[in-house]
């Protein structure tokens, strides 16, 4: 399960792929940059500089300038910091810079992010590719660039960074209680190729063995499985309610009724006592990653 998006209620538009998302600056990552962007311009102008004269004094192309200030472009920190140096800001571009590091990713994603930092306990089922949580960065880059139609080489920047910064949950203070079950093809499917493969079980076998981590392989022998209905996530938060999420092809539906949430808890804890245990996994992906 990899993203949280707009649609009607309860439901939710992306696919574990990004399969749906608008290749832009669709909701209102567009309208928070846009902002920024014209802040930027109108403090530049009453500087008496040209775009490539405040590029040259930050250190970055007028073509950059160009796209922050059209709202094209997420400005870096850095970028900031010093245009509010060189424009004499006084601080107010700076000031710009936490929410510019949340608009930079897609609302879909903001909202799994947000409903995962509330998160006490975890539990996932990926079957065709490895978790979001789980990736790679180059292995989830080579996820996105599998997308038709393609994205554009910032969106495709956008996307990895944003997957990429949910992984925090890992580190997260008081730890979560994560567990995952994967599908035996999703250690097998060479994804970006078989050098990607094998650096993404070399980096699952490390996150398996953390103490908050459980990961379970479905071996594809398997002639009972609760999980064909499709991937499944289940979330506890902190208040001490439920969330889960069910996916098909280009829908992610978001359940949060008592009965449907149990019911995805039920078939997710099914599945699990289904799959090789924590350790029988291990050994299994050690036994992927040397057929690699």
């Amino acid at each position: 399960m990899e993203g949280v998006g707009a649609g009607r209620p309860g439901h939710l538009a992306d696919g574990a792929d990004g399969s749906s998302w608008d290749s832009g600056l669709e909701d209102d990552s567009g309208a928070v940059m846009k902002a920024v962007g014209r802040q930027i311009k109108l403090w530049r102008e009453a500087a008496g500089l040209r775009q490539a004269e405040l590029g040259a004094a930050i250190g970055y192309s007028e073509e950059m300038v160009s796209c922050v200030e059209r709202g094209r472009r997420a400005p870096k920190p850095e970028f900031l910091d010093s245009a509010d140096r060189v424009l004499e800001a006084g601080g107010k571009l700076a000031a710009m810079r936490g929410d510019v590091a949340e608009a930079r990713y897609p609302k879909k994603v903001r909202d799994l992010a947000r409903l995962e930092r509330e998160a006490v306990e975890l539990g996932a089922y990926g079957n065709h590719n490895m978790h979001g949580l789980l990736q790679t960065e180059e292995y989830a880059r080579a996820l996105f660039e599998m997308r038709r139609p393609a994205l554009s080489p910032d969106d495709l920047d956008r996307f990895v960074s944003a997957r990429m910064a949910r992984q925090e949950i890992f580190t997260r203070s008081p730890l979560v209680t994560l567990t995952f079950i994967q599908e035996e093809v999703t250690l097998r499917r060479p994804l970006g190729g078989r050098a990607v493969l094998r650096r993404q079980l070399e980096h699952l076998l490390e996150v398996a063995q953390l103490r908050h981590v459980e990961f379970q392989v479905m071996p594809t022998d398997r002639e009972d499985h609760a999980g064909m209905g499709g991937e499944v996530q289940v979330l506890k938060l902190r208040e001490g309610t439920a969330v889960g999420f069910s996916e098909a092809q280009l829908t992610t539906r978001l359940v949060s009724a008592p009965k449907e949430v149990h019911l995805l808890e039920l078939r997710y804890g099914i599945i699990r006592s289904q799959a090789l245990s924590p350790r029988e996994s291990l050994a299994f992906v050690e036994k992927a990653l040397g057929e690699t």
